[in-house]
């Protein structure tokens, strides 16, 4: 018998890696408000076999068999725009696999990541890396001739697949790039068999799956194949020379920098868009300081100069503003403007004078919700013909008896000076009176200094405790009035009736 030959000849995609693991990332997305788009697209796969053989009898056998199609999915990950179209130009972008540093999603140094080569350039010990980023380069530049791809290889020698492992998956525009970047936490859940399962979070809290609208996805990697489904992921896309967080602005001035009690002020609130696609449905929400009250009715708005309607819903000071326009993208230079009075009630001079407005809105192309603000506008409230200051009066006099209270007979004292907690020192008239108005309310101290008053001292009380002390501590109410005397006798007097305590 005839030693039989068999010949096989095969064509795959891709020969088995030299690496146990292969972490495939998805389509990463660059919006002004973050987006993500799973991608889905499928390769065919023709594998055929040749064989042959001969018999006992000498016959000789070939052929090849028929083409078995398999689809895989494309395993490669993407940065695109925020509708899921790819950028004009790559130059300058890059995506990296970062350790994490702590649960606030700071990232630390670059994983290190198992060198591979080119297939072309394996030889040795080399291992085959997968386009485009044939040398498992971290992080990797994208290029626009690979219409923004990226992929990476986890080792399992390494522990990168072992079950708690967390990676930040970062995106980096260039510098100079209007888009700003993104941060995803990849975390290894658990592992059956062959297969990893994954938890990939966005640590913006924005979508990360233009499917499902959710901020966190599962996945899983297949270890022994490279034909995994990638994380959609999302990048924010800012417009040009603004503020990387922004897709729409919101202004807030006043007509004047200070008001009083009963005046009307008129507040502007300006809006724009910053993104590149329109954005409907705006609600301004505007929380009036204490004390100011929203004038029924005043609400006007216009939109590129021409009036808009405007709804105005009140509740306690909050006010909600719903105009009815829907922006265009950023490039159309028209501004939403609403205007409103509010009027300033006794109770606004215990108020900060300060109000808050924000802004939100929905994006046409994702419809995801994007918010400006809080920003604010203070009003310097002045106090008009009301107050909130007291008033201080007293006297400094001889204290004949003892009992803190002036007598006829008993002198006032004049030029002795008093200080308050505040540093104000005050000085008493020929008749010992002093007086002070505009006294900021609460606790106040006053204290006499017995230093102004040459031969005298303080005099003791026999009567009411309280009044024995240099100082004296008042709790002045809004608009008040308190009396504070100081009652000093002689230096040979006080000391001889604090030896001997007599009787009025």
């Amino acid at each position: 018998m005839k030693k039989q030959n068999y010949g096989v000849k095969q064509n795959f995609l891709r020969s088995s890696l030299g690496l146990t693991a292969i972490f495939l990332l998805g389509a990463t997305q660059l919006c002004e408000s973050v987006w993500a788009q799973t991608t889905s697209t499928k390769t065919q796969i023709f594998n055929t076999a040749s064989y042959g053989y001969s018999d006992p009898s000498g016959g000789e056998y070939t052929n090849t068999s028929s083409q078995l199609q398999t689809e895989l999915i494309d395993p490669f990950g993407r940065v695109t725009s925020c509708d899921g179209s790819l950028l004009p130009d790559y130059s300058g972008f890059n995506v990296g696999l970062y350790e994490l540093l702590n649960s606030t999603g700071d990232i630390g140094l670059p994983l290190t990541l198992t060198a591979t080569v080119p297939r072309n350039q394996v030889s040795g010990n080399k291992i085959a890396g997968l386009s485009p980023n044939f040398f498992n380069a971290n992080p990797f530049f994208l290029t626009t001739s690979d219409q923004g791809k990226f992929s990476f290889l986890l080792d399992q020698s390494r522990g990168q697949v072992d079950v708690g492992r967390e990676f930040i998956l970062v995106v980096k525009p260039p510098a100079n790039s209007p888009l700003g970047g993104r941060r995803i936490k990849i975390t290894i859940n658990s592992r059956v068999g062959n297969i990893v399962n994954y938890t990939a979070a966005s640590l913006d809290g924005n979508p990360i799956s233009v499917d499902n609208g959710s901020t966190s996805l599962n996945g899983k990697i297949d270890i022994t194949d490279a034909a995994t489904v990638g994380i959609s992921l999302a990048v924010i896309n800012l417009s040009v020379g603004l503020c990387e967080s922004q897709s729409i602005q919101l202004l807030k001035t006043g007509d004047r920098a200070a008001a009083e009690p009963g005046d009307i002020v008129i507040y502007r609130l300006t809006a724009r868009n910053l993104a590149n696609t329109t954005i409907s449905q705006p609600e301004i929400r505007d929380d009036l300081p204490l004390g100011f009250q929203y004038t029924e009715g005043s609400v006007r708005a216009e939109f590129g100069g021409t009036a808009v309607p405007v709804t105005a819903e009140q509740n306690g000071r909050s006010l909600i503003f719903r105009p009815n326009v829907i922006f265009p993208v950023a490039t159309d230079a028209r501004i939403l403007n609403i205007v409103y009075a509010a009027q300033l009630t006794n109770d606004a001079i215990r108020g900060t004078g300060i109000n808050r407005a924000t802004l939100s809105g929905v994006r046409s192309d994702n419809k995801q919700i994007v918010r400006d603000g809080p920003v604010s506008h203070t009003l310097r409230i002045r106090l008009g013909i009301l107050s909130d200051c007291g008033s201080l009066i007293g006297r400094v006099f001889v204290d004949k008896n003892f009992d803190g209270e002036q007598q006829p007979g008993e002198a006032g004292v004049p030029n002795a000076v008093i200080y308050m907690d505040d540093g104000t020192r005050i000085v008493t008239d020929v008749n010992g009176l002093y007086s002070l108005s505009s006294v900021l309310s609460g606790s106040r101290t006053l204290a006499i200094d017995l230093t102004s008053v040459s031969g005298y001292t303080l005099a003791p009380n026999l009567y009411f405790i309280e009044r024995n002390s240099q100082s004296r501590l008042v709790k002045l109410a809004p608009g008040g009035l308190y009396r504070v005397n100081f009652a000093v006798t002689p230096v040979a007097r006080g000391i001889s009736n604090n030896k001997q305590i007599g009787t009025k």
